[in-house]
């Protein structure tokens, strides 16, 4: 059977166009892509550390013991040992 060959009960019915985003989510989104560019532009290289899975379990708990992510901390630490030379 075709399409116009079905019976009114059977044919489906459209549903419209698909509404647009909402101006409070394009505007989250918006902002989450800029601090994205930019903490990818201060941190652009990877680097690969190997611990024990006990270390890596110390340095967790006392991220979270201070309200930081673990990178933020090894970050910091990072900074505090290898500082920037001042010119």
């Amino acid at each position: 059977m075709t399409k116009s060959q079905r019976p009114n009960s059977q044919r489906r019915a459209s549903i419209g166009r698909r509404p647009g985003a909402d101006p409070a989510s394009a505007w989250v989104q918006q902002v989450d892509a800029v601090i994205a560019t930019a903490k990818a532009s201060v941190y652009t290289a990877r680097l690969t550390v190997d611990v024990t899975p006990a270390m890596r379990g110390r340095i967790k708990v006392v991220a979270f013991q201070r309200g930081v992510t673990a990178v933020e901390m090894l970050r910091d630490l990072l900074e505090r040992e290898f500082p920037e030379e001042a010119p």
